[in-house]
């Protein structure tokens, strides 16, 4: 298995992205990161800081988003754990290899210059689980 240096993010589904921001900020006190549009993954995303922690809010960019179908079965909530690895293309490879379940292609280009890959919720106790890998400039 490859290395897991740690969580890298957790990540939440909204559905208004600007109104989530203001709730995190106002009322927990998070500080605010950068505001990205992935449209490879359908999904804007506002990185959020809890001290050295990310939460990334995401929101659709459209009705055939994945976090769109998500909103729409389960409603704005946790949408997926980051890991962070040294490299994300054999975290998913190791995990296939062992009988885990791709969710989507991998690796693809993330937020903030990072390469990430999925495993479907079926094979890690119901959790979308993303590997994410960083370059030294990204981190």
């Amino acid at each position: 298995m490859t290395g897991i240096q740690g969580v890298d993010h957790i990540a939440v589904a909204v559905a208004d992205l600007d109104a989530a921001t203001a709730l995190w900020r106002d009322r927990f006190g998070l500080e605010m990161g950068p505001r990205e549009k992935i449209p490879d993954q359908g999904v804007e995303v506002q990185v959020m800081f809890a001290g050295p922690v990310r939460i990334e809010l995401m929101r659709p960019l459209g009705p055939d988003s994945p976090v769109a179908r998500f909103l729409e079965k389960k409603g704005p909530g946790i949408h997926h754990i980051a890991l962070a690895v040294d490299d994300c293309g054999a975290a998913r490879e190791a995990a296939l290899a062992d009988g885990g379940r791709p969710a989507g292609e991998g690796p693809v280009p993330g937020a903030g210059g990072t390469k990430v890959a999925f495993l479907h919720p079926a094979s890690a106790c119901g959790v979308l689980v993303e590997w994410v890998e960083r370059t030294p400039e990204d981190s």
